[in-house]
């Protein structure tokens, strides 16, 4: 099954390169903290919609790009 910004998030995380992508957006979250792996479930797109997140718009709209054009 391919990556897509639409994966959950635990499936990403799987994946070293989505990781660091998603890491790159989220540096001060630590993907594999406990808090975190609460949210494994949720698809990366609902991860991006909370606020505690604080993505803006066009930061999103890059990191689907980025994820959606790993190819695996």
């Amino acid at each position: 099954m391919a990556l897509s910004f639409d994966s959950k998030l635990k499936d990403l995380v799987k994946d070293p390169e989505a990781k660091a992508i998603i890491q790159s957006y989220w540096p001060d979250v630590d993907l594999d903290a406990p808090t975190i792996k609460i949210a494994y479930g949720m698809t990366l797109r609902k991860c991006c919609s909370f606020p505690q997140i604080e993505i803006g718009d066009e930061a999103i709209a890059k990191l689907e790009e980025e994820i959606n054009a790993l190819g695996h």
